[in-house]
């Protein structure tokens, strides 16, 4: 089980990344990827919907815990969240969060919020969260590196990272397949060639789960917990 928190993200950052360079604001998917919004939110369901509430049902979210969704769209996700949790959501979209708004307030959801917000560089504290969750976004964003590290870094030592998302495939004859749609995919503002392992590499976390749904599925779920290392260093400066 997530464990509860004691404190919630309240200051934010500048626009600017880690290194103090200015980010840009701008999103990274093209106009057609927002015409499309009506096609997404049909196909949702079926693609991708019991995907995410099965992965979000498995982690035993405690109350109050406070989680963040990086790139929550329209909101299509969000009733796949327990309602005893505090979770935010952000979008670079301005359109998709004025509809996930709407399905707030239509629902009378008290414990979600949603703001605008670059996901590769995050408006929030360092070790603001207890889960950061992520569904289909890091193949869209201009650097996925980027987010990665700004998920790691909202994170709190011993949180939770959950991430679904399609991969590159290590079989050569799917990836040959799946590239092959690159061309037409690059202009609805997603990448097929996105690798997961140097995705993760150096990144301040313990993989805790990392499978397909089903052998053909073209979806990698991942799980992992946060700066285990800064976690293990508190337990031995407590004894």
């Amino acid at each position: 089980m997530i464990s509860d928190i004691q404190s919630k993200p309240h200051p934010k950052r500048p626009s600017s990344d880690r290194r103090g360079r200015k980010t840009s604001n701008k999103p990274a998917s093209s106009p057609l990827y927002h015409q499309l919004v009506p096609a997404y939110e049909a196909l949702w369901p079926a693609v991708s919907k019991r995907r995410i509430a099965e992965n979000i049902a498995a982690l035993d979210i405690a109350p109050a815990t406070q989680v963040l969704e990086v790139g929550v769209g329209t909101g299509l996700s969000l009733d796949t969240y327990p309602h005893h949790i505090e979770l935010t959501g952000v979008d670079l979209s301005v359109p998709m969060l004025a509809e996930a708004q709407e399905r707030i307030d239509k629902n009378d959801w008290q414990h979600i919020r949603v703001m605008p917000m670059n996901a590769e560089s995050l408006d929030f504290e360092d070790d603001s969260f207890d889960l950061v969750t992520s569904f289909h976004t890091v193949s869209v964003v201009n650097d996925p590196r980027a987010m990665m590290r700004e998920m790691v870094r909202v994170c709190r030592p011993g949180g939770q990272i959950l991430l679904i998302n399609h991969f590159r495939s290590k079989n050569p004859l799917i990836a040959a397949v799946v590239d092959s749609a690159g061309n037409l995919t690059k202009h609805l503002g997603w990448r097929t060639d996105l690798r997961l392992d140097p995705l993760l590499d150096q990144l301040p976390i313990r993989l805790e789960d990392r499978f397909k749904p089903k052998p053909w599925s073209l979806f990698t779920v991942l799980r992992a917990t946060c700066k285990v290392d800064r976690m293990e260093s508190a337990v031995d400066c407590n004894d």
